[in-house]
C-alpha cells in the first residue's frame, strides 16, 4: 500500500505540472503534455496494483482542438474507460494513435460497451436473423438449440469489437426493459464471453488461449481482456464468477450491494449532474467498506467534468480529487 500511495504522490505532482500548464496548451491548440519515461512506469505500475479503481464512460470523441474530447484529455489516474462512443472507425487514424497511446502507455484499460438487447438490433445481422428464424421454431429442444446458438453468435459480435480492435475488454450493460435476452439468456450470453475474457475459473488458460486463436489467428495471444457487467440494480449472482467488475449505476446515490464488495465499482452520473457540486462521487470515491476494499468509483459521461465553472476550478478538478480521496498520496 505505501508504495501505491509512493507512485501516487509521484502522479500527482504531474497532474499538478499539467494544470499548471493549461494556458500554454490552449495557445499551441491544446497539445497533450508528456511526461518522463519514469513518470508512466510507475503510471502503469500503479494501475498494475491492487487498488480500488477509478472508471469512467467516455463519449463524444473525435479529432477536435479540444481535449475534453480526446483521450489524451482524461486524468491520467484514470483505470478503466468504457468507450460509450463506440469502437473508432479504422480511417480515424489519429484518434486511434491516442487510444494506443493512453493504453499503453498509460495503461488505462479501453473497453468496448453496449446496451445488450437483441431485439432492438437490426434485423441486416447474422446473429438477429438466426435469433428470428429460432424464436418462430416450435417449442423443443432444437428450438432451445437455435436460440443458444443465436445468443453465441449475439456474445461473438461483440467479442470481434474486442478483439479486432486490441481493446482490453467488454462492458456489458444490462437493462433490457422486456428484451428476450434477459435472465437465463443473460446468463447464457455472459458465459459464452466468459470463455474468452473474464476470470472464469471454469477455464484453463491454455483451453482459451486456443479458443481465442482458433477465432482470430495465432498471432493473438491476450488471454487476460476484461468481461464486466453494469447494470442499476444487482445483476444475477450466477455472473458474480466469471466478470471482472460490477459497475453500478448508483446514480442517486448510495453504496449497497449483494455483490462482492472488491468487485463493485459504485458510478454517480455526472453526464446530468456536472454543474452542481457532484456530491454523490465524493460520497462514493470516500467510502471503505468494513472489511476488504471496494472496487471503486466511476463517472457516467465523465467527461463534462472537463468544463470549468464555480465547482470545478479546472479540467477534470473534482474526478482527481476523487481519486486522491479513494487512495491517498503520501508525500
Amino acid at each position: 500500500m505505501k508504495t501505491i500511495r509512493y507512485i501516487l504522490a509521484i502522479l500527482l505532482v504531474g497532474s499538478l505540472v499539467a494544470a499548471c500548464s493549461r494556458n500554454i496548451e490552449a495557445e499551441s491548440i491544446q497539445n497533450p503534455y508528456t511526461y518522463s519515461d519514469l513518470y508512466y512506469k510507475n503510471l502503469r505500475d500503479y494501475k498494475a496494483s491492487d487498488h480500488s479503481i477509478s472508471f469512467g464512460w467516455f463519449a463524444g470523441y473525435g479529432p477536435q482542438n479540444s481535449m475534453a474530447v480526446r483521450f489524451m484529455g482524461l486524468p491520467d489516474s484514470l483505470d478503466i474507460c468504457s468507450l460509450w462512443g463506440g469502437a473508432p472507425a479504422k480511417e480515424n487514424k489519429e484518434i486511434w494513435n491516442e487510444i494506443r497511446f493512453v493504453q499503453k502507455t498509460k495503461g488505462t484499460k479501453m473497453l468496448t460497451v453496449a446496451i445488450v438487447r437483441i431485439d432492438a438490433e437490426t434485423d441486416e445481422k447474422d446473429f438477429k436473423k438466426a435469433y428470428l428464424k429460432a424464436i418462430a421454431m416450435p417449442q423443443g429442444e432444437e428450438r432451445n438449440a437455435a436460440i443458444n446458438k443465436a445468443i453465441e453468435m449475439y456474445a461473438e459480435y461483440f467479442l470481434d469489437e474486442v478483439f479486432k480492435n486490441d481493446l482490453d475488454g467488454f462492458d456489458a450493460d444490462y437493462e433490457p426493459e422486456g428484451d428476450f435476452l434477459a435472465g437465463a439468456h443473460f446468463e447464457y450470453f455472459m458465459s459464452h464471453l466468459a470463455k474468452y475474457m473474464g476470470p472464469n475459473p471454469n477455464i484453463t488458460k491454455e483451453d482459451r488461449l486456443k479458443l481465442i486463436q482458433e477465432r482470430y489467428g495465432k498471432g493473438v495471444t491476450d488471454t487476460n481482456k476484461l468481461l464486466c457487467v453494469d447494470a442499476p440494480g444487482d445483476p444475477s449472482s450466477a455472473l458474480q464468477p466469471i466478470c471482472n467488475y460490477y459497475f453500478k449505476q448508483a446514480y442517486g446515490g448510495g453504496t449497497s450491494t449483494s455483490w462482492p464488495i472488491e468487485k463493485v465499482v459504485f458510478c454517480c452520473n455526472m453526464g446530468d449532474n456536472w454543474q452542481g457540486d457532484m456530491s454523490v462521487m465524493y460520497e462514493q470515491a470516500r467510502y471503505q467498506p468494513a472489511v476488504g476494499r471496494k472496487g471503486g468509483f466511476g463517472a457516467f459521461i465523465m467527461h463534462r467534468d472537463y468544463n470549468v465553472h464555480e465547482n470545478s476550478p479546472e479540467p477534470y478538478y473534482r474526478f482527481r480529487e476523487c481519486i486522491q480521496i479513494q487512495n491517498p498520496a503520501i508525500y
